[in-house]
């Protein structure tokens, strides 16, 4: 799929979103659509950018119980985005629901989206995972297991830190995608994210998809921005 880079569209409204897509004249990008854009303009804004012809990473992080996370799957099929979400924490028989609902709503003739699951949030500090979530395991190895059992479920990949992507690749293969918000160039700021990575460091690191938001959205010059995080990637000197 694609290139390495995934743009997060963190934009309120359809017309912010088409207003910055204008900015890339024909390019394809991979683009992020998260709960903040999804439950403002719905379904919709899924086919406006399909249109454009960009792929699609549909950010909703699902967690329920199977059988619901299941039907939602099965309606999600039906926007044929290339990517969908849920969450690890949500255990092996619903990520497995979850590729049900998915082979259930995709036509014949079509690609199923590919499903990852999210480890630990990138917000997350390893104080706030034990003293809040009461996992008591270093945040590493709560990473790998809930990446263990991603696999296991039969899912293609899972959402984690820079930082801990290169132990998932030697445990679980280069096969298993690992896609990694919290990337930011050394003079940007680091914003909500607290394991946060530089391009060249994600490369190293054997990332298969780094997604970047505002660094990109918020430049004064897109496309540029955009370019320099592909030229960090391939080690262009900037």
């Amino acid at each position: 799929m694609g290139k390495p880079v995934i743009i997060a569209l963190d934009f309120a409204s359809k017309d912010e979103v088409l207003t910055f897509l204008n900015r890339f004249s024909n390019e394809q990008l991979f683009v992020k659509v998260g709960m903040e854009l999804f439950y403002q303009e719905g379904p919709a804004i899924i086919h406006d950018i399909k249109e454009r012809g960009h792929q699609i990473f549909l950010d909703l992080k699902l967690h329920d119980i199977p059988n619901t996370v299941k039907s939602a799957m099965k309606g999600l099929a039906k926007l044929q985005c290339d990517l969908v979400n849920v969450h690890a924490a949500g255990g092996q028989e619903m990520m497995m629901a979850a590729l049900e609902g998915l082979d259930q709503g995709t036509s014949a003739g079509q690609r199923r989206p590919l499903c990852i699951a999210v480890t630990q949030l990138t917000s997350t500090s390893e104080e706030q995972m034990k003293k809040e979530q009461l996992i008591q395991v270093p945040l590493k190895e709560s990473v790998l297991h809930y990446a263990k059992l991603t696999k296991q479920s039969g899912l293609n990949g899972v959402v984690c830190s820079s930082h801990e992507a290169a132990m998932i690749r030697e445990v679980l293969g280069n096969d298993f995608l690992t896609v990694t918000p919290g990337i930011r160039l050394k003079e940007d700021a680091a914003g909500d994210q607290k394991r946060v990575a530089t391009p060249d460091f994600a490369k190293k690191a054997g990332v298969s998809y780094m997604v970047v938001g505002r660094s990109i959205t918020k430049s004064e010059n897109p496309h540029e921005s955009y370019q320099k995080f592909i030229q960090a990637w391939e080690g262009v000197q900037l």
